[in-house]
C-alpha cells in the first residue's frame, strides 16, 4: 500500500489551501470512508519545533468529542505533516461573508450558539482556540456548525507566532484579542473576544476595527473606540448591541468569563428574554475624586491636614497606566500627564517615525502616580542589507530570503532562460547593497517552459507531489492492467520529456486492480 498515505490514506482531488496547509478529500481504505486530510505547509514542516508542538497538539485536538468541532482522526509526518479530519460538507462562514448573504438576526444567534457550545466544550477540557474567526467556521449543508483547526492554533500560539513575524500564518488582525495584540498569554475570554469580533461583522456587515495594516488594526483593539453596534444599525436589538459590546470589552474581566455565560445570554436573546450581562462603566478619574475629598478636608480640618492628605494620595494611590504605543510623542506626552516620562529612539519597520513602539511600565499595570515611564519612539526602519546568496534560488526561496532581512520583492521581471522556470537570475540593488528596511527589490526570474517528468512506473502519492512541486496541475483518470502493481503509473500526458507552460495540466493514468 506504498501509494496510501499512511498506508490507509488514498489522496483524492485538492479541495481548499490556506497559508499553513493544503487540504485533499481522501478515502480511508481502512474503513471505508471519506476523510479530509491537511498537509502542512512545506516551510512550517521544516520546523521541528513546530512539528513537535503539533504533533502534541494533533492528539489533544483529537480528544474532543463534540458534534459542533470538527473531529480529528488521526495525524502522521511522512512524507510531510498531516492531520485527517472529518468531511465536512458545506461553506465556511468567511465564505458566506464574502457573498454578501444578508442572514436574520435568528440564525445569527443560532450560530453564534453552536459556536460558544463548542468553545464551552473544549475550554471544560483545558483547551484554548487562540483563532476563532470566519475562516474557521464551518456551515455544513444540513446547517450545523462545526468549528474547526483547534489542533493548529495552539501549535503556532506555543511558538510564539507574532503580529510582525508570522501574520500570514496567524490569520487576520481583525479578530485579534487585545490581549494577544499586545503579546500576552490568550485564555478563554480570549476566544469570547474573537466570537465578538466575528458576530459584530456577520451582524453589521464590517469587522469592529480596519485599518491599512495588521499592526494598525491590533492598535485599535488594544486602544481604540469601539462604534457602538446600535449606531450602525438602529434596529438591532439593545439586548443584542449589549452582548455585543461586552463580549468586545478591552479588558478581560469586563468580558464575558467563560463561552457558558455568553451562551446562556444567547440563549435568552433566542427565547425573547433579558440578558444578565452589564456593559462595564467607564472608570471615574479617580484622582478628580481624591482632589475633591481633599478639599472638603481643607475646609473642615484645616490647610495642614489636607495638604498631607493629599501627599498621601499622590504617592500611594495606585493608578492605570494608559497605552500609549503608536501615538505620537505628544500625544503620549499628553495621555501620561502626572507621570515623569523619558523617551528613547529605536529602529522598527513597522511604525511610522516618531511615534511609540513600546512603553514601560506596560499598558494596564497599576503603578504609583509617581512611577517614571519609559517610550520607545521609531526612528525609522533602519537599514537591511541584501542578502548575496539570492542568484540561483527559487522565487520562494528568495522571498522567504529577503523577509529574514526585513526587505521585500517589489516586482519580478521573467527572462529567457535554460534554468528551472522561477530560478532567481539577477537582484538589484546587488547582492551587500545597504538599503533601508522595508524596502523592494527587484528579481530577474527565469520564464518560459518546464520540462515533464517520467511518471510511468511511480505510484499515485510520488507523481502528484512530483507534478505539484513542479508547477503542474494533475488530472487523474483510472485504467486496469492486471500484470501491474495496483496504484502504479500506467501512463501519462502529455509524455516525459516534452515542454509545457508552468500551470499546464498533466494527466496520470493510474491503475485500478479490481
Amino acid at each position: 500500500m506504498k501509494n496510501l498515505l499512511g498506508d490507509r490514506y488514498k489522496l483524492g482531488e485538492m479541495i481548499g489551501t490556506g497559508g499553513m496547509a493544503d487540504v485533499y478529500i481522501a478515502d480511508d481504505v481502512r474503513l471505508s470512508r471519506k476523510v479530509a486530510v491537511k498537509v502542512l505547509r512545506s516551510d512550517l514542516a521544516r520546523d521541528p519545533s513546530f512539528v513537535a508542538r503539533f504533533r502534541k497538539e494533533a492528539f489533544a485536538a483529537a480528544g474532543l468529542n463534540h458534534p459542533g468541532i470538527v473531529a480529528v482522526y488521526d495525524s502522521g509526518e511522512e512524507p510531510a505533516p498531516y492531520i485527517v479530519m472529518e468531511l465536512v460538507s458545506g461553506h465556511t462562514l468567511r465564505e458566506l461573508i464574502h457573498q454578501g448573504e444578508h442572514l436574520p438576526i435568528d440564525r445569527v444567534l443560532e450560530i453564534a450558539e453552536g459556536i460558544l457550545a463548542a468553545l464551552e466544550y473544549s475550554h471544560e477540557r483545558g483547551i484554548v482556540h487562540r483563532d476563532i474567526k470566519p475562516a474557521n467556521v464551518m456551515i455544513t449543508d444540513q446547517g450545523v456548525v462545526k468549528v474547526m483547526d483547534f489542533g493548529i492554533a495552539r501549535a503556532l500560539d506555543d511558538i510564539g507566532a507574532t503580529l510582525t513575524s508570522t501574520w500570514n500564518v496567524v490569520g487576520t488582525a481583525q479578530y485579534l484579542s487585545p490581549e494577544q495584540a499586545m503579546g500576552e498569554s490568550a485564555d478563554y475570554r480570549s476566544d469570547i473576544y474573537s466570537v465578538g469580533c466575528l458576530l459584530y461583522e456577520v451582524l453589521l456587515g464590517r469587522p469592529p476595527y480596519t485599518g491599512d495594516t495588521p499592526v494598525s488594526i491590533a492598535f485599535q483593539h488594544v486602544s481604540g473606540e469601539l462604534i457602538k453596534p446600535s449606531t450602525l444599525n438602529s434596529e438591532l436589538p439593545e439586548g443584542l448591541s449589549i452582548l455585543l459590546t461586552v463580549a468586545l470589552a478591552k479588558k478581560p474581566i469586563d468580558r464575558y468569563q467563560s463561552a457558558a455565560d455568553m451562551l446562556a445570554d444567547v440563549r435568552n436573546l433566542r427565547e425573547g428574554r433579558a440578558i444578565t450581562a452589564k456593559v462595564a462603566r467607564k472608570p471615574i478619574n479617580r484622582m478628580k475624586v481624591l482632589a475633591a475629598v481633599v478639599a472638603f478636608l481643607v475646609v473642615i480640618g484645616g490647610v495642614t491636614f489636607g495638604i498631607q492628605a493629599l501627599r498621601n494620595t499622590q504617592t500611594n494611590v495606585l493608578v492605570v497606566v494608559p497605552n500609549v504605543v503608536g501615538l505620537t510623542q505628544s500625544d503620549a506626552q499628553s495621555q501620561l500627564s502626572g507621570f515623569t516620562v523619558t523617551f528613547k529612539k529605536a529602529h522598527d519597520p513597522n511604525i511610522p517615525v516618531g511615534r511609540v513602539t513600546s512603553q514601560i511600565p506596560l499598558a494596564t499595570s497599576k503603578v504609583h502616580k509617581a512611577t517614571g515611564v519609559i517610550l520607545t519612539l521609531s526612528d525609522g526602519p533602519g537599514d537591511s542589507t541584501v542578502p548575496l546568496d539570492l542568484v540561483g534560488k527559487s522565487l520562494v526561496d528568495a522571498r522567504a530570503s529577503l523577509a529574514s532581512a526585513g526587505l521585500v520583492i517589489s516586482q519580478t521581471n521573467a527572462v529567457p532562460s535554460d534554468k528551472p522556470q522561477g530560478t532567481v537570475l539577477g537582484v538589484s540593488p546587488n547582492g551587500g547593497s545597504i538599503i533601508p528596511s522595508g524596502s523592494g527589490v527587484v528579481l530577474q526570474i527565469a520564464s518560459g517552459d518546464i520540462v515533464v517528468p517520467l511518471l510511468v512506473g511511480l505510484n499515485e502519492i510520488q507523481a502528484r507531489t512530483i507534478l505539484v512541486q513542479a508547477g503542474f496541475l494533475v488530472q487523474q483518470i483510472e485504467a486496469t492492467d492486471p500484470t501491474q502493481v495496483n496504484g502504479v503509473v500506467l501512463a501519462q500526458a502529455p509524455d516525459a520529456g516534452t515542454t509545457q507552460t508552468i500551470g499546464s495540466t498533466v494527466t496520470i493514468t493510474i491503475n485500478q486492480v479490481p
